[in-house]
């Protein structure tokens, strides 16, 4: 393509370079520049991609995309925004493949993952569709399953995905649109025919660093699409709701008013019941995935596909089929022993106090709690969970998640802060293998212990680095030595 063909729609501010000139390909990583390549200089949380623009033209950039004029003889050309501009040049160089889909975004801070899967599975089963999955455990074409780094992918690289599942045949896409990926412009210029609205409760405060401008930057979604669903019983859906810009609205809950309702919610062990209803259809629903966010993430799936045109009683027949995701609400199998091992990623405050409310409504003994919190991330709600913890867990094991470059036991020791308060018995294990033996090893009969924290991941990151560590594999191996 031409440099103007890839810059099409874009405010030039200035530019020394030929816009006739071939471009071999786009990078916005100088390493991987080659001869003929477009260089975007995008700034970045770590480092500023302009500093880089003389390495890019060291390696053969043929013109570089800046927001300021660089030094030199450079071709350049500038703009207000090079991370707009990425997403711009992203639609351009793969041909808006958004445009060929229908494309749904799910937003909020827990449950995006588990409402992508039953989206996807309610569409493939009963609306003919072959969906493109985009999330936090993995990217789906179909049944083949993709490489994931992030929850939602730099913009160039989310426009080349989608370019893969529109030729692979895929006429859906259901995605998790996180915040960060909102306010850094990683879906700028798609338009969503659905756009969902999950929750909001307190992460990422690093980034955004107050609730309000949290919310606000989740709000950016129902600004570019046509069907805003959001969680009527979401106490910061009203504020949401005031910034979007979609020409419909439709709402769920269980406790409010809503377009889509859950009735006679009835909790099991390993299950869901309820009755969902909107406007004159009815129909009841049972779902493998226990927990009372189930039925959330259930409503929101529900309503997202009858606004596609699925009638709920075909979403129930979908939904009667799943049985869960990997790593949320995840009942690990242990034959033979009278005590249930719960695997869940639940690493935010909202998210661990649901999880542990969930295991009390079924849990015959007691609910035995492992968590940690990840390093280098938002401090301030290591306290919260640890009073989170201490309040309605029956034992406590404090242990690590993801400490990063981080000390565990610093990490430790700012959760005990919060879990000091409470009179529940605890202890501090740094080593979360060791942590999940001692808990197994210690288990009572009826005992519900929830791995909380780690859900799909297949690692523990230490210091920049991936320690293999599946915690499915780590309670099988344990479970056979304990039978010895």
């Amino acid at each position: 393509m031409t440099l103007k063909e890839l810059l099409a729609g874009l405010d030039i501010l200035s530019s020394s370079a030929d816009l006739n000139t071939d471009i071999h390909e786009v990078q916005y990583d100088s390493r991987l520049v080659e001869p003929g390549d477009l260089f975007i200089a995008v700034p970045g949380a770590a480092a500023d991609g302009h500093k880089f623009i003389p390495m890019a033209r060291e390696k053969g950039a043929a013109c570089v995309l800046c927001e300021k004029i660089p030094e030199g003889d450079v071709p350049f050309v500038q703009v207000a925004d090079t991370r707009r501009a990425l997403a711009v040049v992203g639609g351009n160089r793969f041909d808006h493949p958004a445009r060929e889909l229908t494309m749904i975004g799910i937003t909020g801070t827990s449950g995006k993952t588990t409402s992508t899967y039953l989206i996807k599975s309610i569409l493939e089963q009963k609306a003919g569709a072959k969906v493109g999955l985009i999330g936090t455990i993995q990217n789906m074409i179909g049944d083949r399953v993709l490489h994931t780094e992030r929850t939602t992918p730099e913009s160039f690289e989310l426009q080349r995905l989608l370019r893969e599942m529109s030729d692979a045949g895929c006429t859906h896409v259901v995605m998790e649109v996180s915040s960060h990926a909102l306010v850094l412009d990683r879906v700028y210029g798609i338009r969503f025919a659905v756009g969902v609205f999950t929750n909001l409760s307190q992460d990422h405060l690093d980034f955004h660093k107050t609730m309000e401008e949290y919310c606000d930057a989740k709000a950016l979604l129902m600004r570019q699409c046509d069907v805003g669903i959001y969680n009527a019983d979401d106490r910061w859906a009203a504020r949401l709701m005031e910034h979007a810009d979609c020409p419909r609205r439709f709402s769920y809950a269980v406790n409010a008013k809503a377009d889509l309702v859950a009735k006679n919610v009835a909790l099991h062990a390993g299950s869901v019941d309820f009755d969902a209803e909107a406007d004159t259809e009815w129909s009841h629903v049972h779902v493998g995935i226990p927990a009372l966010f189930t039925v959330y993430n259930t409503l929101d799936a529900m309503a997202c596909c009858w606004n596609l045109g699925v009638p709920l009683t075909e979403c129930a027949d979908a939904l009667a089929k799943n049985h869960g995701v990997k790593g949320r609400m995840e009942i690990i199998p242990t034959p033979g022993m009278d005590f249930t091992v719960l695997n869940d990623y639940a690493h935010k405050p909202d998210a661990l106090e649901k999880v542990l409310r969930s295991a009390k409504e079924f849990a015959k003994g007691r609910v035995v709690v492992l968590f940690g919190c990840g390093g280098d991330r938002d401090k301030t709600k290591r306290p919260v969970m640890g009073e989170i913890a201490g309040r309605l867990a029956d034992f406590v094991i404090v242990t690590s998640d993801n400490p990063r470059t981080e000390k565990p036991e610093a990490i430790i020791d700012d959760i005990l802060v919060g879990l000091r308060g409470c009179d529940t018995p605890h202890v501090t294990i740094p080593d979360r293998v060791a942590a999940i033996h001692y808990a197994m090893d210690n288990a009572q009969s009826g005992d519900v212990i929830v791995l909380a924290g780690k859900g799909h991941e297949d690692y523990q990151e230490i210091d920049h680095k991936h320690y293999p560590m599946d915690e499915r594999v780590i309670v099988a191996e344990h479970l056979r030595d304990m039978r010895k």
